[in-house]
Formats: structure tokens, C-alpha cells, sequence
């Protein structure tokens, strides 16, 4: 069983900056995708960035040249770096990872951008 465990969230003014990490039970290089999805009240989650098998990214409209995912195989740790974070960024932020067509979940952290 694959376990993700997220930290990093927190409130942060707008136009501030965070970075999210989330540190897997296991050798990450073995897994397939892995990326963040975050989900705001009332909302669907939603994908934010994930990084393909072979180090191709996809963000998602609203985050692109805001936020930043990069991963380190040598601690098994993915990272999101936000900058410019806006009231819209507040969610639930959830890593997740793809290994052998199972998708497994962290149990999320929540970030709020305020004033």
C-alpha cells in the first residue's frame, strides 16, 4: 500500500507564495504519473499539475505560469511551488500518484489565500 503524505498548506496573503510537498512511502521513480489536484467547497476536484511518465507536465488553465511541480527521486518527494496565489487558489490540495494503473491519494492540506 502506497502512502502520500502532503504538508506545506497554510494561509497566505494574495500575490504571496507557498510550496507544497508531498513525501510517498516509496521509490518514486517506479511510479507512473503523479501530480496535485486540489478541490474548493462546493467544487469538483480539479486537476493542478502532474508530471508523465518520461517528465512531460501538464498544468492546469488556471494555474500555468503560476505554479510550478518538480519532483526528487532521491527523497521520493514531489513539490508544488505557487507564486501569485489568489483567492481562487483556496482548495484542498491532494497528491496524487498513478503505479500499474491504480491511483492512490494523500490525505490532503489545505491552503487558503486571504487578506
Amino acid at each position: 500500500q502506497v502512502r502520500l503524505v502532503e504538508s506545506g498548506g497554510g494561509l497566505v496573503q494574495p500575490g504571496g507564495s507557498l510550496t507544497l510537498s508531498c513525501a510517498a512511502s516509496e521509490n518514486i521513480f517506479n511510479f507512473d504519473d503523479m501530480g496535485w489536484y486540489r478541490q474548493a467547497p462546493g467544487k469538483q476536484r480539479e486537476l493542478v499539475a502532474v508530471i508523465h511518465v518520461g517528465g512531460r507536465k501538464t498544468y492546469g488553465e488556471s494555474v500555468k505560469g503560476r505554479f510550478t511541480v518538480y519532483r526528487d527521486n532521491a527523497t521520493n518527494t514531489m513539490y508544488l511551488q505557487m507564486s501569485s496565489l489568489k483567492t481562487e487558489d483556496t482548495a484542498v490540495y491532494y497528491c496524487s500518484a498513478r503505479i500499474l494503473g491504480r491511483n492512490y491519494w494523500g490525505q490532503g492540506t489545505q491552503v487558503t489565500v486571504s487578506s
